[in-house]
């Protein structure tokens, strides 16, 4: 019998997370659970943009890690640093789930963000 080496088991945060960087923060400074942040996003659902900060000419801010934004977004920014800017893929279970969003976002979607993250306090 061949021994099979086991998967280690992916973290909650792996399956819901896919971080990819598209530039490096400064590696230094992560937020923190309820500081205010301040960052620029794009939000894309089955390859068509849905909603942009960048458009809108104005940042996006708010206090992390309490829940005022979708679960992917309050824990994936948790991992990211001052001045990065990241594609986050975030799975429905951590986005917004069988309800879906404002008739925009449909039930089930995978969500994708280019998110800059600019700031925090």
């Amino acid at each position: 019998r061949r021994k099979t080496a086991k998967r280690p088991r992916m973290s909650e945060f792996d399956q819901n997370v896919k971080i990819e960087t598209i530039t490096p923060g400064d590696g230094t400074n992560f937020p923190v659970k309820d500081q205010e942040v301040e960052c620029h996003y794009v939000l894309q659902c089955q390859g068509k943009k849905v909603d942009s900060s960048r458009d809108k000419g104005r940042t996006f801010k708010f206090k992390i890690g309490r829940g005022n934004v979708i679960k992917g977004w309050d824990e994936g920014l948790l991992k990211m640093s001052k001045g990065q800017r990241a594609k986050l893929t975030i799975q429905p279970a951590w986005g917004y789930g069988a309800a879906g969003a404002g008739g925009v976002i449909p039930p089930n979607a995978v969500l994708e963000f280019d998110v800059e993250l600019i700031s925090m306090q």
